[in-house]
């Protein structure tokens, strides 16, 4: 009977973090994933100057100095090292949460984007024309990505490689599919362009609208959590300053303390942006 439970057990441990942790999964193994990854990440994060040499760099960089600053301040190794893992983190942390304050930003963009097309089309302007006009009547955040494609076609005269180019720099779902609705009207032809522009506008502004307010109403729990996370590690950093109890976190006891809650806090957080995370569009057409 011991051994049904633990196997029970054992399986919902399992399945718990292959819930937790998708990445986990058997996935076919490509060439430069994990690179390729990091600078999918930065281009959605807005960062397109910024490669994944330097992110990792900037890891590096990162946890030095907080481990040592945790170092100077406690003298302890253990809590040095818990800190360094932190700051090791904290980069891509950063990069996410820019990433997310973009896709925001982007989001309430994107209704006017597809309006100015919309009206280039109606007008009688080309396609060309019309996307190379955002350049200066666009959103301010995707101005400088308009303004190159502008360049490129100026350069090359090819249309359809420009508007890889474009999807590339922008990184995100809405622009691919405004992309090849595009590139289908420029293959194919037709009158339906701008009723297709038109509708994807209506869904769009609905979409950011609902979002905005369940953002809101969600921003005091994900927030609250954060703290809940963030509060065990500030006491830990306020103990180990004291002399009574820096040799604690250096003994053998310690380290497994210190090992086991920091696999906790790793493990609640990631639990709680899986649940409290609302659903995302995916680039399907990138």
């Amino acid at each position: 009977m011991g051994a049904l439970l633990g196997f029970v057990f054992g399986c919902g441990l399992v399945l718990l973090l292959r819930r937790v942790f998708p990445g986990a999964r058997r996935v076919p193994r490509r060439a430069g994933r994990r690179g390729g990854g990091r600078r999918e990440l930065l281009r959605a994060a807005g960062l397109v100057e910024v490669g994944p040499a330097q992110l990792v760099a900037a890891q590096v960089v990162a946890g030095l100095v907080a481990g040592a600053v945790a170092f100077v301040v406690t003298a302890s190794t253990s809590v040095a090292t818990c800190f360094a893992v932190f700051g090791y983190l904290a980069p891509v942390a950063l990069v996410r949460r820019l990433r997310a304050a973009r896709v925001r930003a982007l989001r309430d963009a994107w209704p006017d984007v597809v309006d100015n097309l919309a009206s280039a089309v109606r007008a009688g302007l080309s396609l060309p024309e019309a996307v190379a006009a955002l350049a200066d009547r666009g959103p301010a955040p995707l101005r400088p990505a308009f303004a190159r494609f502008a360049a490129d076609h100026r350069a090359t005269g090819q249309f359809l490689l420009c508007l890889d180019r474009l999807k590339d720099d922008l990184a995100d779902p809405v622009a691919d599919r405004i992309c090849e609705a595009l590139r289908v009207a420029r293959e194919v032809g037709g009158t339906d362009l701008g009723r297709l522009l038109r509708t994807l506008s209506g869904f769009l502004r609905a979409d950011a609208r609902i979002r905005a307010e369940l953002e809101t109403r969600q921003g005091w729990t994900v927030n609250a959590a954060r703290l809940a996370v963030a509060a065990p590690w500030l006491v830990l950093l306020l103990l180990a300053a004291q002399s009574t109890t820096l040799g604690v976190f250096d003994s053998t006891s310690g380290r497994v303390l210190l090992a086991l809650g920091g696999a906790v806090t790793v493990l609640a957080y990631r639990l709680m942006l899986r649940i409290g995370r609302l659903p995302t569009d995916r680039r399907v057409l990138a």
